[in-house]
């Protein structure tokens, strides 16, 4: 059984009582909590004012003389005025988020039968809100004899009964969801929407959790959010541990994740923990988690079910209680079709799998970013700055436009705003200045369409003579040569169009993609066999 904490405050009317044998024949809350036989009190944090620090003595003599095992940790909390609801609360609550709370290693009961009516209420409401991690003690005298012991319960709150609590818990879910998003107003009515699935998977599991979405697009800020929550509301107690599998290769990979014994390869000349290691008891983040080699993701998935993994070299398996978080920009299924990801790994993952989208498919949310990144900008160079007004309507016209493509998502909205708030004369975003920053984003957007459109040439210069090549729009190029990556992707003519006409295939009566595919193809006088290598 785990230790057990017990957090109350010291009883003065009830608590009190005369020096002598007499006093055991009277029922004193604090005092029968260590009289239970069935209930072992391992610490009792005792919470009294200045005025009842010799009863608190006292009190103290007592719990120790019936129960020597129990540790009494008296903690003064002063109030000017015990019946005002914002200081007892506001008191309380920075004594519970000073304190160390390890749910893990520890239980703990909130005593809620002693104080004023006033601090029994904020111990309900922090219980509640989980600032104090634990479970309602609640105490009485016993009825109809001399029991100085009295009887006590312990309850489980279940919110569905009671409907002002329901409608604050909403209130807190609400304020959890404007956590992951940074504090930011975000309008965009989707996103909002699994923002808010998020928080209440964040709170309810410790399943892994899968973040699609294109480069810039947030995955590693929203998967550190998570974590922080988790952490504030004590269901995390270590380390949020970040790794781009991208940069992971070979031997290095293994060793970095899963740790290594002194000797076990050249070079290794102590051993290494690793970085599931690192996050036991925390969180681990594994960013384009579709990069891990197959053997690496193995070992994944063993330690995702079974918590247990085996070092390089080591004949002696280590253990890490984390939880995972996966990230990645490439479409999973399809790489598991084309034999580049494990498909019980992806199975595994793909229990709670959210797609955040681009910051183009969000235009309604950059002015929010917008204010949030001058924000940021202020924290981190000690500078504020701010847009003129005709220079902000300016900037937000051609960053809203249809044409603006931004295709780092919000790292360019991030970096972008960085530009113009240094160069910012005396502290004022001008129309110079986002007219030089808009000249300077056409410029980089066009190097990049370009770029694009020159990849896809190539590809398409395989099967098309140059004659054919340029007779198609360049529209028509950047298509075709995505339908020929997924070709070259999946498996079958069938696998490729399930994957090309997935968001469309629903709405028809009939859905053959084989043949949609193998139509499309045509219209370029190319063939599946020929595109599909």
């Amino acid at each position: 059984m785990k230790p057990l904490t017990v957090i109350g405050f010291l009883g003065s009317t009830l608590d009190a009582s005369k020096f002598g044998p007499s006093r055991w024949n009277k029922w004193r809350p604090t005092v029968g909590l260590a009289m239970h036989d069935d209930l072992r009190v391992d610490r009792l944090i005792l919470l009294h004012g200045k005025a009842h620090d010799r009863l608190a003595a006292y009190v103290t003599e007592d719990v120790r003389a019936v129960s020597p095992e129990t540790s009494v940790d008296l903690r003064r909390l002063d109030f000017k005025d015990p019946w005002d609801f914002e200081e007892v609360y506001g008191t309380l609550l920075d004594f519970a988020r000073g304190q160390a709370f390890d749910p893990e290693a520890e239980d703990y009961l909130i005593h809620i039968t002693t104080g004023t009516h006033v601090m029994q209420i904020c111990l309900f409401l922090l219980t509640e809100a989980r600032d104090l991690p634990g479970r309602l003690l609640q105490t009485q005298p016993s009825r109809g004899e001399i029991r100085p012991a009295g009887s006590y319960s312990i309850i489980d709150l279940d919110l569905s009964r009671y409907d002002s609590i329901a409608t604050r818990f909403a209130a807190a879910s609400a304020e959890s969801a404007s956590f992951l998003k940074s504090g930011i107003e975000t309008r965009n009515g989707a996103f909002n929407r699994m923002i808010d699935e998020i928080e209440r998977v964040a709170l309810r599991s410790r399943a892994p959790v899968l973040l699609m979405g294109p480069t810039g697009a947030g995955k590693s800020q929203l998967a550190r959010r998570i974590h922080e929550l988790k952490r504030l509301k004590h269901q995390v107690a270590g380390s949020f541990i970040e790794v781009n599998c991208a940069t992971l290769k070979g031997d290095n990979a293994m060793s970095a994740l899963f740790g290594h014994r002194k000797g076990a390869f050249t070079g290794a000349v102590s051993d290494r923990p690793g970085l599931l290691r690192a996050a036991d008891r925390g969180m681990l983040f594994l960013d384009e988690i579709g990069e891990l080699g197959l053997d690496e993701q193995a070992m994944i998935l063993r330690a995702i079910e079974d918590k247990r993994f085996l070092p390089v070299g080591s004949d002696r398996e280590a253990a890490s209680d984390f939880q995972l978080i996966a990230g990645t920009n490439r479409d999973l299924g399809e790489a598991v079709s084309a034999g580049a990801f494990r498909e019980d790994l992806y199975a595994r993952l793909n229990l709670w799998t959210f797609r955040l989208p681009g910051l183009a498919a969000r235009r309604e949310d950059i002015e929010p970013n917008l204010d949030y990144e001058l924000d940021r900008f202020a924290e981190r160079e000690g500078d504020r700055v701010s847009f003129n007004k005709e220079a902000r309507q300016r900037y937000l016209a051609f960053a809203t436009a249809p044409d603006a493509s931004w295709p780092g998502n919000f790292r360019d909205l991030a970096a972008s705003i960085t530009r113009m708030a240094t160069l910012a004369p005396r502290g004022r975003i001008d129309t110079e200045t986002v007219d030089v920053e808009i000249a300077r984003l056409r410029r980089l957007w066009s190097g990049q369409a370009r770029a694009d459109e020159a990849g896809a040439g190539d590809l398409l210069s395989e099967f098309l003579t140059a004659d054919a090549l340029a007779a198609i729009d360049r529209f028509d190029r950047v298509q075709l040569a995505d339908v020929i990556r997924v070709c070259r992707a999946s498996r079958t003519l069938s696998d490729a169009g399930r994957t090309l006409f997935n968001a469309s295939r629903t709405r028809r009566s009939t859905a053959n993609d084989a043949d949609r595919l193998r139509k499309y193809l045509a219209r370029f006088g190319l063939e599946w066999r020929a595109v599909a290598g």
